[in-house]
Formats: structure tokens, C-alpha cells, sequence
């Protein structure tokens, strides 16, 4: 279950405990209601410990350049031109 479904969850709580007054046989709705809400919280919860885990920082990705020192194996002078 996503964090939609979890904020779907609270909503739908508050909307059963707050705001009907519906009596159905055998069933408590205000209590219902309770039990949404505290899902919902629990699992808003757990998703944004997971999704804090996820992000790891990572510092940005360049490239390595070494320098060595240029060494010349034959001056203009010894290139095998007119030697």
C-alpha cells in the first residue's frame, strides 16, 4: 500500500467518525472509523521510514583526470628524418 492508499485510509476514517451518523446492526462505525485512522497513520509512517532509507546521497560522479608528467621519447631533431 502506497501513501495514497494510506491518506485514503485516514480520510475515510475521519469521514466514518466525524461526519455520518448512520447506526448499522452490530456495527460500530465511529470505532470502524478509529481503526482506518490509525492504519493509515501506521502506514503513512512505515512508508516515509522506507522511503528515507531509500535516499542515499551520493556525491556527484566526475571524472578522474591524473596528469603525468610529458615525456618525450624523440626531439624533432631524432625523429628519423634525414639522420
Amino acid at each position: 500500500m502506497g501513501l495514497g492508499g494510506c491518506i485514503i485510509l485516514i480520510a475515510v476514517g475521519a469521514i466514518l467518525t466525524f461526519a455520518t451518523d448512520w447506526d448499522m446492526q452490530g456495527v460500530n462505525l465511529d470505532l470502524v472509523g478509529v481503526i482506518f485512522m490509525i492504519v493509515g497513520l501506521i502506514g503513512v509512517a512505515t512508508f516515509s521510514s522506507i522511503a528515507r532509507r531509500r535516499r542515499v546521497v551520493m556525491p556527484p560522479s566526475t571524472p578522474v583526470v591524473e596528469e603525468r608528467p610529458h615525456q618525450h621519447t624523440q626531439d624533432g631533431y631524432r625523429d628519423g628524418y634525414g639522420a
